[in-house]
């Protein structure tokens, strides 16, 4: 990790954005994994350009809370379920760590599978003949693995990303039709329109991004030299300053994807009439007809980076959370003996989310399922985050700004309303 002094100092404009970049570039690209894309390309296939200020909507709420968490383990040197150990009742942490644990083990199912789909649309071998080799491999990394190389590849692979937005490129859109709708918000309140906006707001502010961001605030003051509580303990402006300028970095970027994959399979899918598509394969196989070869390439490619950007940060969160909830060593940077319980939960968690596969369990159903958990635990999640952002016993001066605070409890709100609309909706879209 570079200092802030490597970072005041360097000239060059490309490599001081990669000093810079760090948990939240990486956070934000996980954001858009395949569930994720998949949600988005159905939003767009279904109901064309209307669901585009959905990505606006998002950033100054993705900004304002993935900040607060990053700062919450800053200043404590603590991750976000250490924090809520430390701080909350358990009644509050266990069913909170139960609600991320089930969630992202069927997201991580549903993303080896997106994965293992993606590749058998380049190369012809069986889709459950690619799970095992799938899941292995993601293992491995996590385990065998340093956490500055898992970090380094974790960048390299956000590049995969960019594929979405080139995408655009084969599109043929109606420019003051989209221009439009991604400023002016437009509401419907039938069941499908309501179900499609309450998925995309719970996909886009999850709960794996707020303990991924803490844990890896942590991660990095591990990687320079703070290896206790105590040592990383507090937090300079300096630090804050750039952390708040790579979250926003992070958050937009993800936004951005997120815009492009919505705006794409309108301008191509919803107007050609193929509404019905169920996953981000689906939607890539769809548009070959439509926007030619290369954007079916692109999505696919982008869809195999994305799985292995947010597959293991996935079940990393899944085993963060569960360690530091139960006080075990935990983290990337620490060796398999150091940290056995840590890579063990990794490993667990792995081989049920892949068992989804293997058992023949409808992905869309699952990730249906991952959504309600998600909806339902979020809300509260984001209260504590906001309420721990304004204590003093734990941030000291670093207690939120008004900024902040408006725009978080208002996403609070928002998702709130989401899981209401999500239960209104139920059964119905």
């Amino acid at each position: 990790m570079a200092t802030n002094a490597e970072k005041d100092h360097e000239k060059n404009p490309i490599k001081r954005f990669l000093k810079i970049i760090g948990p939240g570039f990486i956070a934000g690209a996980s954001d858009d994994d395949p569930s994720g894309i998949g949600t988005y390309a159905i939003a767009g296939a279904s109901l064309g350009y209307a669901t585009l200020w959905t990505a606006i909507a998002c950033i100054p709420m993705m900004i304002a809370v993935q900040f607060t968490c990053a700062k919450i383990a800053m200043v404590s040197g603590r991750g976000l379920a250490g924090v809520i150990r430390k701080y909350y009742p358990r009644w509050i942490l266990y069913p909170a760590i139960a609600g991320l644990v089930i969630a992202n083990t069927i997201n991580a199912g549903a993303d080896i599978g997106a994965v293992a789909a993606a590749i058998n649309m380049f190369v012809p071998i069986p889709i459950p003949a690619m799970i095992l080799p799938i899941s292995v491999i993601i293992v491995a990394f996590q385990i065998l693995g340093s956490y500055r190389l898992i970090e380094r590849i974790f960048k390299w692979l956000t590049l995969a990303l960019l594929a979405y937005i080139a995408t655009a490129f084969y599109a043929h859109p109606n420019a003051g039709e989209a221009l439009s709708a991604s400023f002016i918000p437009r509401f419907s309140f039938d069941a499908k329109s309501l179900a499609t906006i309450t998925a995309i707001f719970g996909t886009s502010i999850s709960p794996f991004l707020f303990f991924w961001q803490a844990t890896q605030e942590v991660e990095e003051e591990k990687e320079a030299g703070q290896k206790t509580v105590t040592a990383r303990e507090g937090a300079s402006k300096k630090s804050l300053r750039y952390r708040v300028t790579d979250v926003t970095i992070g958050m937009v970027f993800s936004c951005l994807v997120m815009y492009f994959i919505i705006f794409t399979t309108a301008a191509t899918l919803f107007k050609a009439g193929k509404t019905d598509i169920k996953s981000a394969t689906d939607a890539a196989e769809a548009l070959r007809p439509l926007a030619g070869n290369g954007a079916r390439i692109l999505l696919g490619l982008g869809l195999i980076g994305a799985g292995f950007l947010a597959i293991p940060i996935l079940t990393g969160s899944i085993a963060d959370a569960v360690s530091e909830a139960l006080a075990w060593k935990t983290g990337l940077s620490e060796k398999l003996w150091q940290a056995g319980k840590f890579y063990a939960v990794i490993v667990i968690s792995t081989l049920v989310a892949m068992q989804m596969n293997l058992l023949g369990i409808n992905p869309i159903s699952a990730l249906f399922w991952a959504a309600v958990i998600n909806g339902f635990v979020a809300p509260p999640l984001l209260v504590i985050i906001m309420l721990a952002g304004n204590q003093k016993k734990i941030m000291g001066k670093w207690v939120n700004g008004l900024v902040t605070n408006i725009i978080g409890w208002a996403t609070a709100v928002v998702m709130a309303a989401a899981a209401i609309a999500l239960v209104l909706t139920w059964g119905k879209a």
